[in-house]
């Protein structure tokens, strides 16, 4: 029989695996946040989700922006960071 120990480490690399596979169909993917802070500078996606950081990069033309703007963004695999295309009109 299999043990506990082994079971287990089984169990993590189905998971690992199910989030790789989940993670390659969609590699990014587009949001649109909404600017809360400047200093330090705070995105706001959803009710649940505010990024700020080093969760942030920017486009060099995306580098300005003002309280409540809304922002254009694309979420990295993984969705660690995500990249600030520019301001939305």
């Amino acid at each position: 029989m299999w043990g506990v120990s082994l079971l287990t480490e089984l169990l993590q690399t189905i998971k690992r695996a199910a989030v790789e596979a989940v993670e390659a169909g969609v590699p990014s993917a587009p949001f649109v946040g909404t600017v809360v802070e400047i200093e330090p500078l705070q995105v706001r996606l959803n009710q649940r989700l505010t990024l700020s950081g080093n969760r942030l990069l920017f486009l060099e033309e995306a580098e300005e922006v003002a309280m409540e703007d809304r922002l254009a963004l694309l979420r990295f695999v993984g969705g660690q960071q995500y990249l600030v295309l520019g301001r939305l009109q």
